[in-house]
Order: structure tokens, then C-alpha cells, then sequence
């Protein structure tokens, strides 16, 4: 739990030094998308590079949730 919490206090300071509060705010979001994944023991390459596919093929806005890391199945992707 230490050491997590330690990552998240390092993330912050290099948020600090990211160009513009527009990049730091994306990097953050990466951030939590990726210890989100960490969480679920969920790899997060094949993760983000399927749900971005999914997206980008009409994925419904009303079923976002449905992407979320804890959802997803490497074998068949998002549900």
C-alpha cells in the first residue's frame, strides 16, 4: 500500500513538469487508467489498444462502463 501511494506522490510532481495543465491533466488520466489496470491484473497495452479499436468502431456512449479495466476479458476483449 506504501509504495502505491508513494507512485501516485511521484506522478503528482511530474505532473508539475508535464508542458501545459492540458498535458498534465491527459497524463493523469493515463496514469489511473493504468494503475486501474494494475488493480485487475488486467495487461494495460492490450487493454488500451482494444478499447481504443472498439471506440473508434461506434463503441455507445451509454455503455462506456462497460470498457472499464475490472469488465474487460483478454481473450475476447471488451464484453
Amino acid at each position: 500500500m506504501e509504495s502505491q501511494l508513494r507512485a501516485v506522490a511521484l506522478g503528482r510532481r511530474n505532473y508539475l513538469f508535464a508542458g501545459s495543465h492540458d498535458a498534465a491533466h491527459r497524463a493523469a488520466t493515463l496514469y489511473s487508467v493504468m494503475r486501474t489496470c494494475a488493480l485487475h491484473g488486467v495487461p494495460p497495452l492490450p487493454y488500451v489498444t482494444s478499447v481504443l479499436k472498439t471506440l473508434a468502431a461506434g463503441w455507445p456512449n451509454d455503455r462506456i462502463d462497460e470498457l472499464l479495466p475490472g469488465r474487460w476479458q483478454p481473450s475476447t476483449g471488451p464484453p
